[in-house]
């Protein structure tokens, strides 16, 4: 078999929830508005660093599901293999 189906099943489920956090956190973007206070745009810069860092963490999501991916593809089992001892000549 040329595909690990565990780690692809594994990448592939990260690639997806990540992709997933991306398009919600996306869309939930804060916003301000004319004629904040002081205290609201401390709350608002704080929303948005929040909102930022979640992307950065969904987008390492992405990049070690697509690792997992490319892995599964490389990765083959080989329970086949015995090691073998050779004997040296004295």
């Amino acid at each position: 078999m040329l595909v690990d189906r565990k780690m692809l099943a594994g990448g592939i489920a990260l690639l997806v929830s990540g992709m997933a956090l991306v398009t919600i956190l996306g869309g939930m973007t804060p916003a301000g508005y004319v004629g904040m206070t002081d205290d609201e745009i401390a709350q608002l810069r704080t929303a948005q660093q929040e909102n930022k860092d979640y992307l950065n963490l969904s987008g390492i999501l992405i990049a070690v599901g697509f690792l997992l991916v490319l892995i599964s593809f490389g990765a083959r089992r080989r329970g086949g293999t015995k090691k073998v001892e050779k004997k040296a000549k004295v």
